[in-house]
């Protein structure tokens, strides 16, 4: 068998939210060793659009929510830690667009919504144009109204890579993960066969908590909140990072841009096109509906010659009333088990926040502890604007 090990933190799932947790523990001077049963970022975080959102989106009907409160100062952590000056450094993570914008193609309803929106955001939201437009606006045939937002978008591969940095020589590719007890307490867990003792496990593994609450024979119940997405590629693409703004609550197409490995740009489309109705189609279907999206909103780009892919991602979030997104992160303490969902990317740092106060609630300070030996580390989830388009 394995040697064993000792930690003060153990935590499952390497994903931007664990990734993020882990970093900051070790910031702290904890001792963390981080398990992953895939591949780093596998799950959501790779396939997330990047958003660092402030909010405003939820703002949509013209008054702010429990959500855009909670979420409003995450631009301004993000920033600082991608400046090196943060909680983290996350220097030398590619920023992809230092605004995100909220863009109306022109109809009533989209231009009220985007009117409300920025009454209700005072000094979040800023009315952009000429010059000034997203690149792929930048046509005499726009006629909309665009609205710059206080957020950032960012490339999630080098997030990962970034974060997966700062773990040291504290990740564990593990495929069994299996609970470790004395006298009936969680004591750790068993990773591969090897003993792995922590003074709190901290499950962060996104879908894959199911499984582990299971295992452990604990019931935090969770939801899957599904998305059907799709991926354009061709020479002819600008950048664009915008959600047009329909009649309703939702964007009506979230749009963001991304570098693939031979340098062409693929547009990547969120947003109420893949929510419900696009998860009800099948992929030809979804491929015909955002062709239409994209021929009525922007028919002055030309997509003959462009390659599209859809890609089915599930949302693991804490199991809410009628399935509505939970308003935060979210953080749950059982004993020396915490089970926690950051909801959204933005949000890792508010998990992490969660974490360190019932650490600190708790009396779990950093201890003295043993240097790792070297462990087996899992590899990193290749991005799927490289993976779809092979």
């Amino acid at each position: 068998m394995s040697q064993a090990l000792c930690t003060d933190i153990l935590i499952v799932g390497g994903g931007i939210a664990g990734l993020w947790l882990n970093a900051r523990l070790r910031r702290l001077g904890y001792a963390t060793v981080l398990v992953e049963s895939v591949a780093l970022g596998g799950g959501q975080s790779v396939k997330s659009q990047g958003i660092i959102h402030g909010g405003t989106k939820y703002a949509l009907s013209g008054a702010l929510t429990g959500s855009s409160e909670a979420i409003a100062d995450m631009p301004r952590r993000w920033r600082e830690a991608l400046a090196g000056s943060g909680e983290l450094d996350l220097s030398g993570v590619r920023l992809l667009s230092e605004a995100h914008y909220l863009w109306s193609p022109g109809t009533l309803a989209g231009n009220l919504t985007g009117f409300f929106a920025s009454k209700a955001m005072r000094g979040r939201v800023d009315q952009v144009k000429g010059a000034a437009l997203p690149p792929a606006l930048q046509d005499a045939r726009f006629r909309g109204k665009v609205y710059r937002l206080a957020e950032l978008v960012l490339d999630v591969p080098s997030l990962i890579a970034r974060l997966a940095a700062l773990a040291g020589d504290g990740l564990l590719a593990g495929a069994c993960i299996e609970p470790l007890r004395e006298g009936g307490e969680l004591v750790g867990l068993s990773v591969d066969g090897r003993a792995i003792r922590a003074r709190r496990v901290v499950l962060c593994a996104g879908a894959g908590n199911a499984g582990l609450l299971a295992a452990l024979g604990i019931e935090q119940p969770q939801q899957l909140r599904p998305l059907h997405m799709v991926l354009v590629k061709a020479p002819t693409l600008r950048p664009l990072y915008a959600h047009c703004l329909g009649g309703g609550t939702k964007p009506r197409i979230t749009v963001t841009t991304h570098p693939a490995a031979d340098g062409q740009w693929v547009w990547y489309l969120g947003g109420d096109l893949a929510e419900a109705d696009g998860v009800a189609r099948d992929e030809a279907a979804q491929v015909r509906a955002a062709q239409r999206e994209l021929g009525e909103l922007l028919p002055w780009v030309d997509l003959s010659g462009a390659e599209w892919r859809t890609l089915r991602v599930d949302r693991a979030e804490p199991a809410q009333s009628g399935l509505v997104r939970p308003d935060n992160a979210f953080l749950a303490a059982q004993g020396a088990l915490l089970v926690g969902w950051p909801t959204k990317l933005a949000l890792a740092p508010d998990l992490a926040d969660r974490v360190v106060a019932s650490l600190e609630r708790d009396g779990i300070r950093p201890g003295d502890r043993p240097a790792l030996p070297a462990l087996p580390r899992p590899s990193v989830s290749p991005a799927p604007w490289d993976s779809l388009f092979a």
